[in-house]
């Protein structure tokens, strides 16, 4: 009796310390990277670090502000890790990074539709829509229907990150993504494309 017995005190005490004490969690394998762009595709990048190949899946947002193959970039990367996956996705702002983490942390959105709203909607855009609980502005990015748009406001709206202001004097410089973007929007909707195939 005296051995199970203290196999049984043995099992309380584990049980007692994993209740206490929960592990921490998982940091980033990768959060960051600098290197050479080697491939650009829309929806995604590989970067040559060190002789390396990373491939990362990023947003239009972040695709519209690289430069041509052959340029050095640098990416915030989230790393994404399952039992069977292991995923890079890589952005060109913090505010990017942040709201693809708050976006996934959302019931029933993964990386795929959070990369998908980061691409049908800026990102600063994202913040005022969430804000004011603009469900039509939400349901216009592709993919995204009524109830998840909704459940985008509730859970986002108290948990949003501020945009940084844009820099002032910045005449003259290439044009921002936003504005490319829209550029590109116009000219399908002008040569007859429907809204959401252009977008």
């Amino acid at each position: 009796h005296l051995p199970r017995a203290r196999a049984g005190a043995e099992r309380r005490v584990c049980r007692s310390v994993h209740e206490l004490a929960p592990l921490p969690a998982r940091p980033d394998v990768i959060a960051w990277l600098r290197g050479r762009l080697l491939d650009k595709q829309p929806n995604r990048v590989v970067l040559d670090v060190h002789g390396v190949g990373y491939d990362l899946a990023v947003p239009l947002s972040t695709f519209y502000g690289l430069g041509d193959p052959g340029a050095e970039v640098s990416l915030r990367v989230h790393t994404h890790v399952r039992e069977d996956t292991l995923a890079l996705y890589g952005f060109s702002t913090a505010l990017e990074l942040e709201l693809f983490e708050r976006l996934i942390a959302v019931s029933g959105i993964g990386p795929k539709v959070a990369l998908a709203v980061l691409s049908g909607i800026e990102p600063a855009d994202l913040v005022r829509a969430l804000e004011r609980g603009d469900v039509a502005r939400l349901t216009a990015i592709p993919g995204i229907g009524k109830k998840t748009a909704e459940r985008l406001v509730v859970e986002l709206k108290d948990r949003l990150p501020r945009p940084q202001p844009a820099a002032p004097g910045s005449d003259g410089g290439p044009p921002a993504p936003s504005e490319m973007r829209d550029d590109v929007l116009s000219a399908l909707l002008n040569l007859g494309y429907h809204r959401p195939l252009a977008e």
